[in-house]
Order: structure tokens, then sequence, then C-alpha cells
């Protein structure tokens, strides 16, 4: 499936003119960028009222017509009108046409002239991709406000994907989102040419797609508690999807060219399955929906009654979905249940089946059989190649590219989705305002410069790769504005690398962003929450916080990811504008004084929210969960919010899971005469099975655990023995100051401690300093939000 459009971007890829990538100094608001590009002179002017020709009796081209209107009407655009080209009498502005000789069902031609563009295509989506090309020719300076015309290059591009597999994974799984925001990335996908929407509808935390003939499905497994931050069990969260909802949204999205797989996780993360059905588990026994995050023990049982259960489930989700894949998981499935139990052992003794990774395989290979005689084909996660792949079955490579490169060189068809590369639930940027999700930074360049072909991969295995998907998982996304924020705008980004050829040497991000600067705009028209992180300013000091507090003059530099746009500040105060200040070098400036800064485009579009860094003696004084680092034992893999379904955008706390600790290596220990410290109780909803015994325990010497805040951690640390570490959290290091954690149960979920610190001469600025709790594991995590350092003691 693969090969043609791999071999179609291969063969007009050469056909590139040097002039039509990055290169030109103003390129074409294209993006992704088409396979062919040739320019002429002159410019079609389309105003408002223009006519939009489509030939009698093409649904298809009818589809697509009213797509580029409401498209171009939605991002500012001339309003155009839709008729039959006998109603124009052949003057229309825009006109659609069937061409049997384009080759591809992706595939398109546009073709602008003075007189009038043209949109040939011999498939729907070809037509679709068409208009979407000319959509944004058509509204590359629109600011919202209708334009009553737009001028469009005479030009003629020629256009195919390098991939059919073009997609966005949305998990609705850990948090239910609501219908109406699918349907709202699907409006966006369609103007990047991005084709599959992965719908991630069953796990341990809700079953989400309605089964009828079995309702317990969704009538106990769609809902949870939320995780318990001590103060006692709140309301149920959740939901679900009814069969006519998700029929609905598969229509309204083939109609724009997008494809829904659906995802029925399996046998691993099925604890709200086994939450509705106990006599589908293993060993007898009723979960509860999980309301944690992780690995869980709890797997379906493949006893006849259980694989019937999943043929009956798949009859449901083949009748809602006509996708040729179905997506059933297959990933984190530790065995521990089945190799516990009497009854799966004897099943595999029946089947001859060795080892428990080779009866989830059998399990595999007997779905893609029954999918097969339904005519449809299986995809799993990259776990699916343990135990032998089952010759059916299509790999989704999610632990990196091993996966991908192992099934494409024994002849399976792969989809590259990588951790960490394409995980967008990932953080972007280092930011302090960046939202919760996993710390590991993926960039939008990262995305950009990804190579969905591993090393590896042989010469025949190529024509295996489907394409690639960026995922985004929900532990951290509750809400379609944190959705919205981790998807855009780097699926930009996965679209240009899905979509255009790759010709060596061509790769100028710089380029890319500004093309996709007007996308950008677009997505936030259409009301759409688009992250600035890649032109977000960060600023740096230039001295450390002991010789800022002392001195006359403050140093700070600014930067940002993105090679594109302009940084400009003012020291006022106020928000900059397109005419402020550009940054050239390190700023001095007087103690007090705000800096406040901004990213702009060439043409001075806001790139970024304003920044600001504040440079009052507070403000050195003060560190956030934003700027702690991890502790010696460990490092800080989340950034989390203060509740697990929050719906605020903030706040949100660096913490390692395995060890709650937090270290402040530049503390200003010489100006400090006191210290206050703002600590939040966080919900420890981790499933973390076979890893879990890298939890970090400490002794609690009060009821509730204490939070311990030592100087000198990090060289105590290294010279501690084993003993001296299994009873004291910082051995060695120096006891600053010591406070008993409140009960739980009884306490405020945020709270503060204040203490004076001892006189220790020899502990001078830059000292590193740990806060340590020490609750039991039983309990909820903790994390600091904030320490302000006083330089008057209490």
């Amino acid at each position: 499936m693969a090969t043609a459009a791999i071999l179609a971007g291969l063969a007009v890829s050469a056909s590139i003119p040097a002039f039509a990538r990055e290169q030109s100094s103003a390129p074409l608001p294209l993006a992704p960028w088409p396979a062919s590009v040739e320019q002429g002179r002159g410019t079609l002017t389309v105003g408002s009222g223009s006519a939009i020709a489509v030939p009698a009796g093409d649904a298809d081209a009818a589809d697509a017509a009213r797509l580029l209107a409401d498209h171009v009407k939605g991002a500012g655009g001339p309003a155009l009108s839709i008729a039959s080209p006998s109603a124009t009498g052949g003057t229309a502005s825009i006109r659609f046409e069937r061409d049997p000789a384009i080759a591809g069902k992706e595939a398109y031609r546009l073709t602008v002239t003075p007189a009038g563009a043209v949109i040939s295509a011999s498939g729907k989506s070809g037509l679709i991709y068409g208009a979407m090309t000319l959509m944004q020719l058509l509204t590359a300076k629109a600011d919202g406000a209708a334009a009553k015309s737009v001028s469009v290059p005479v030009l003629t591009i020629q256009d195919s994907p390098r991939f059919a597999w073009r997609g966005v994974m949305v998990d609705p799984a850990r948090h239910f989102q609501p219908i109406e925001s699918v349907y709202a990335i699907v409006d966006r996908m369609v103007e990047v040419k991005l084709n599959t929407l992965h719908f991630h509808l069953a796990d341990d935390q809700g079953w989400r797609f309605e089964v009828k003939r079995y309702p317990e499905l969704t009538r106990i497994g769609a809902w949870r508690l939320p995780p318990d931050t001590g103060n006692g069990p709140r309301e149920k969260t959740g939901g679900f999807y009814t069969q006519e909802q998700l029929k609905a949204l598969v229509a309204y999205a083939a109609a724009r060219g997008v494809t829904v797989v659906p995802e029925i996780d399996l046998p691993g993360h099925a604890q709200a399955l086994v939450a509705s059905y106990p006599e589908l588990g293993v060993l007898g026994d009723r979960p509860a929906v999980s309301n944690s995050w992780g690995i869980f023990p709890w797997l379906f049982n493949p006893n006849e009654a259980g694989m019937t259960f999943v043929r009956n489930v798949l009859d449901e989700v083949m009748e809602v979905f006509p996708s040729q894949y179905i997506h059933l998981g297959g990933d984190e499935a530790v065995k521990d249940q089945w190799e516990r139990s009497p009854e799966v052992q004897s099943q595999m003794r029946g089947l001859g089946i060795k080892s428990e990774d080779a009866m989830q395989s059998w399990m595999i290979d007997q779905f893609g059989e029954y999918l097969a005689q339904h005519g449809r084909r299986l995809i799993g996660w990259d776990e699916i190649l343990e135990g032998g792949l089952p010759p059916s079955a299509t790999v989704m490579s999610w632990r990196g590219e091993k996966g991908a490169v192992d099934a494409a060189n024994a002849g399976h068809d792969v989809v590259l989705s990588p951790a960490p590369n394409l995980y967008l639930d990932n953080l972007e940027s280092t930011l302090p305002d960046e939202a919760p999700g996993r710390i590991s930074i993926q960039t939008m360049e990262a995305i950009y410069r990804y190579d969905p072909v591993p090393k590896g991969i042989d010469g025949a295995g190529v024509q295996h790769v489907l394409g690639l998907q960026g995922n985004a998982w929900s532990e951290y996304i509750v809400t379609p504005w944190q959705l919205q924020h981790k998807l855009f705008p780097r699926v930009g980004a996965i679209a240009e690398v899905a979509w255009s050829p790759a010709v060596a040497g061509t790769k100028d991000y710089s380029g890319f962003l500004a093309r996709l600067t007007p996308q950008i705009r677009r997505w936030k028209q259409g009301g759409f929450e688009v992250s600035d992180s890649a032109f977000g300013v960060a600023f740096t000091p230039t001295q450390t916080r002991g010789a800022a507090l002392d001195g006359k003059a403050i140093g700070v530099t600014l930067a940002k990811q993105a090679p594109y746009g302009t940084i400009r500040y003012t020291l006022d105060g106020k928000a900059p504008g397109p005419k402020s200040p550009a940054y050239g070098k390190a700023l001095s400036v007087k103690p007090g004084a705000v800096v406040t800064a901004a990213s702009f485009a060439p043409d001075g579009t806001p790139l970024s929210a304003p920044r600001r860094f504040d440079t009052a003696r507070e403000a050195w004084l003060t560190s956030t969960s934003s700027t702690l680092t991890a502790c010696p034992r460990g490092s800080q893999g989340l950034r989390v919010p203060l509740n697990a379904d929050a719906t605020a955008n903030g706040p949100a706390y660096n913490v390692n899971i395995f060890d709650a600790c937090q270290a402040d290596d530049h503390a200003p220990l010489a100006h400090a005469k006191s210290i206050t410290v703002s600590v939040a109780r966080l919900p420890r909803n981790y499933g973390l099975a076979h890893d879990e015994s890298a939890l970090i325990g400490h002794y609690a010497v009060t009821t509730h655990g204490e939070l311990v805040i030592s100087a000198g951690c990090r060289a105590a640390e290294k010279s501690a023995n084993a003993k001296q570490k299994e009873h004291a959290p910082m051995p060695g290091a120096t006891v600053l100051a010591s406070f008993p954690l409140p009960d739980p149960k009884t306490a405020p979920q945020q709270f503060t401690f204040t203490a004076n610190l001892p006189d220790r001469p020899e502990l001078g600025d830059e000292t590193d300093v740990c806060f340590q709790f020490t609750s039991p594991l039983s309990d909820p995590f903790y994390a600091v939000e904030k320490v302000v350092y006083g330089e008057k003691s209490k």
C-alpha cells in the first residue's frame, strides 16, 4: 500500500525546481510543501462572490468545493459561491474536474492562470487536497476580516503524498473528550493533508465505545473516580460515545479525506473491561475502573468465552468503522495473571504454546484471521512482535524504531510512531509555563527533521513503511484546550514529513516556519489553541543570583527555539509590539526592571505571547517548581497538574515519581536568613508494574512523614555509603529545616512552611539545597511549588 505513494513521491521530487523549495526569499505559503511547483508570471484575482464550478452529478467534487468555500470563509478569505459549469457559462474563477490520468487517489493538479484556477484529480481525496492547497493560497494574508479580493500567483502544482498513512492519535480513554472537540480536530487535519485519526477507545481508565451486546462496558467501564489526594473520593468522571455519534463522526471525517481507525486495546490495559465483566478476567476478581496512569496486571482471559466476546465486540466495531485497519493494541501486557492462572496454563499446553508472549501472538493471530474474513486488517503496537509476529499483522512501532525495522525486514507493513520522537504529549520546551506532560522535550524542529524510514530497513523493507503518526496520550490532557495545545502546531511538522518528498539537502526549518505561520494564523482564527513554545522567549541571567542581588546592573539574554522571527522587548512593563526594540545582544538593566519580550514574524504578526523577566530582589530570592531540578537519586520525568483531572492550565510541578525530592541548585544562602516553602499534595496515581521496586522509600520519624531541607546534598550523596542512605534522606548534608507533614485527610492540598535558617556562614550563594519528603509510599505524593528565601529572620 505504501509502495505507490513512496515511488510516486520519489518520481516527482526530481522535477522540483530549485527555487520552489524554501530557498525563495518569499516562499509560497504552503504547508505541507507540494511534490512539484512551477511558478509562472502574473496573478489570478479571486473576489467575493467568485464562482466555483463543479461537474454536473459529481458529488465528490461538490463536497470538495463546499470544503474550499467553507475553509476560505473561515480563514477570512473572500466568500465563494458554488455552481455547475453550465450555470457559470464557463467563466467560473475556480473549477474542479476529474482527470483519470492522474495516478493515485490522493494526487491532484492545481493549475492557476490569470483566467482561473483548475483543480484536477482522479479520486475524491485528490480533489479535497487540491482544494486545501488553493485555500492556503487564497488566505495567505487573511487577518480575520473577510477579504473582498485576493491575488493568487500563476503556477502549476502537481502533488501526491510521500506516505499513505499520515496520522494523529487521540486518546479519550484516560480523559474523555467531547465528540465536538474531535470534529474540530478533523477540520484542522484536512487543512494540512493528514488523513488518519487513530482513536484510542478503550483502556484501564475507561471504555468509550458503546457495545450494544455488552452494555456494562459503558454503564460501568466508562466511569471512574478521580485519584485521591487525601481528602476522600469525589464524583465519578468519564463518558462514552454512542454508535450513532461515532458513525456520524466517521462520515464527517470521510467527507474530509480522513479515515478513523478505532483501537480496542487487548489483552492488557483491560482493567475497565474486567471491572465491567469480571468473568472475562483471569483470576475472578473485580477491580475498579482505574484512576491511575501506567501499567496494571488485569488481562482479558483468552479462553473460548473471552475470544467470543472479542469477536462480538469486533462485529460492532466493524459496523461503525469502515476503516481497512482495526487496532487491537497489544502493548504493555504484563503476563503475571496468565502465568498464575491454571486455566490459561492448561490452554497453552493444549495449544502447544511454550510462553505467555507466544500466547499473545496466538491470540493476535486469531483476531487477525477473523478481521481478514471480514475484509479488514489488524494493526497493533510493536509488542505483538514478541512471541512471533502473526503473518496478518501490521506493526505500529512505539518503543523506538526497532519494532519497525524488524517487522519491515520480515515483510510486514509498519507505521512509525516512536517515543519520544512523535509523542505529542511530551513537553515542547523548558519554558516555565509549559502545560503538563512528559519531560522528554520534543520540539517542533525535532519532529520536522524526523526521518520515518529508519536506518536498518533494507531496500525491500522500505516499501512496507506505510507512514507515521503523532500520538497524544491523555494522562495529562483533560480538556479540548489542552489537547489542541499539545497537537498544534507540531502536527504541521508531522504533515510536512509525511506528505512532502524526501529530497536530500532541501530541509530548511526556517523556511518551513515561514510557510507554517499563515496556517497557525488560520488555526487561531478558527478558535483553536495553538502552542507558541517554539517561538516563546526564554530568559537566562548572565550572572549568579548572589551577584545579581549585590550588583548594580542585571544582565540577561533572550532566546527562542525557532530560527524564524524577531524577538522584541520592552522595559516599561508594557507588552511589546512589532515596532518595539529588536533584541540583538545581552541586555543590561537596572535592578527592579521588568523585561517583557515576544517574537514577531517579518510582517509584524505576533508569534508568541509576551513573557516577563522580573529583576526585582524578590524574584532573585524565589525559586519555582519549574526551576527546581531532580535530587541526586533520580531524574524528573513528568510535569503534573495539581489534580489528575484538573481542567485549569496551572499550576504544574516537575517531579520524579520514584522519589519525592526536588533540588534548588543555585540557592542564595549567603543572603538568606529564613525560608518559606509552598507545598502541594498530589495524587500518587501511577501503575508501575515491575518497576515498582524502583520506588525510593524513606523512614518517616513523624506520623505522616516530614519535609527535610538540606544543603550540600549532591556532594553528601556521593560520599555516603549504602547503609547511610538507608536511614537518612540526605546523609551527610547540612540540615537547614525539618517540618512534619500534616494529616492528608484533614489538611488543605496546598500549604506553606516557614523557618529561620541556621547560621552557617560556610554555605554561600549557589549552594545546592534539596527538599526531601519522607511520607509513606501509601500516602499521596508531595512537591514543592515555590521557595522564597527571606533576607530577614521571621
